[in-house]
């Protein structure tokens, strides 16, 4: 296990290297200029200014020099400074946002690991029944909502129409005024709706992938011996049968790290949440390439460190991979 765990840190190296150099040259190439988002505005601006403030963020020079000045810092966990008007340090913003990030990103992964795994079981188990077509209407709803649209609607209902949840922000003005238990209510009441948001698309999918996983599994001869042993229905469905259904659905655990990240700018930027999504959104709105290629790495080591838990509980699972690898 020592020997496959170090083959796979190394393995990382040159995939970030090769993501680094990707969201580099991409952001470098894209259209706008951080630099006319200042001047263009200031009437006394001349060339002469504008030269020098390409010179302070070291944008005059060519594209590889940049990008190895970039690397070199970045080896050092110094992300540079932020082009926004705070100029504060890079790192310093991510830290201060990517709690919030995480805390959602891992309520709406348990969410939907609790609820689509037993939908997904019994749809297979219930195989063309009332419970398997309702699951049926409700995954292809899952996956044709779009993600901002539904939120919308959930802040229409529950946040105008009924007044039951915030619609907007991490918590309210009255925060500090709260008790302990207070606070927590409050900031679970604000996340809510964009969990649920965020999980929704997630709850579809995986419960579909369980349902066909689980209805291959129980068709394997081996489960037909353990009926044929005199097995009651739970242990052949719950011990022997939902271990190896659930081995594509741990690869895909790893996978959906992205997905969730890339999940995080839509809903934190309509509710308004102080998260990395939100973070990311505003930084690409004003060229703040400091900041988006600290967003960018800090999400690319989460994706590949979501990689690499899901290969380890894989050879946990089934020992020939480890054996293999």
């Amino acid at each position: 296990m020592g020997f496959y765990l170090l083959k796979r840190l190394l393995l990382m190296i040159p995939v970030l290297l090769g993501i680094t150099i990707i969201s580099f040259t991409v952001m470098k190439v894209a259209p706008g200029d951080p630099v006319s988002l200042i001047t263009d505005l200031n009437p006394n601006m001349n060339e002469e200014a504008i030269k020098r403030i390409r010179a302070h963020y070291g944008l005059d020079e060519p594209m590889h020099v940049q990008y190895l000045k970039w690397l070199r810092n970045m080896l050092m966990l110094d992300f540079g400074r932020s082009f926004a008007s705070d100029n504060r340090p890079v790192i310093d913003k991510i830290l201060e946002r990517i709690p919030i990030t995480l805390l959602i990103n891992a309520l709406s992964m348990s969410l939907i690991l609790i609820v689509a795994i037993p939908i997904g079981v019994m749809s297979a188990v219930k195989q063309d029944s009332f419970f398997d077509k309702g699951t049926t209407v409700f995954v292809f709803l899952g996956f044709a909502i779009p993600t901002f649209w539904l939120a919308l609607l959930l802040m229409i209902l529950f946040g105008v129409q009924l007044n039951w949840l915030p619609i907007s922000g991490f918590r309210s003005l009255h925060y500090a005024d709260l008790s302990f238990a207070g606070r927590i209510l409050d900031i679970a009441k604000h996340l809510i709706l964009p969990i649920f948001v965020s999980g929704f698309g997630g709850l579809a999918g995986y419960s579909r992938y369980m349902r066909s996983n689980m209805l291959e599994v129980i068709r394997q001869d081996y489960i037909t011996t353990a009926r044929a042993k005199g097995l009651d229905e739970t242990t052949v469905i719950f011990k022997h049968a939902l271990r190896n259904a659930l081995l594509p659905v741990i690869t895909l655990l790893g996978l959906s790290v992205p997905g969730l990240i890339g999940g995080s700018v839509i809903f934190e930027t309509i509710f308004s949440i102080p998260g990395m999504g939100q973070l990311f959104y505003q930084s690409v709105m004003m060229r703040d390439y400091p900041t988006i290629m600290g967003i960018l790495v800090i999400g690319a080591v989460l994706t590949l460190l979501g990689n690499l838990l899901a290969d380890l509980f894989y050879s946990l699972a089934d020992p020939r991979i480890r054996v293999s690898g």
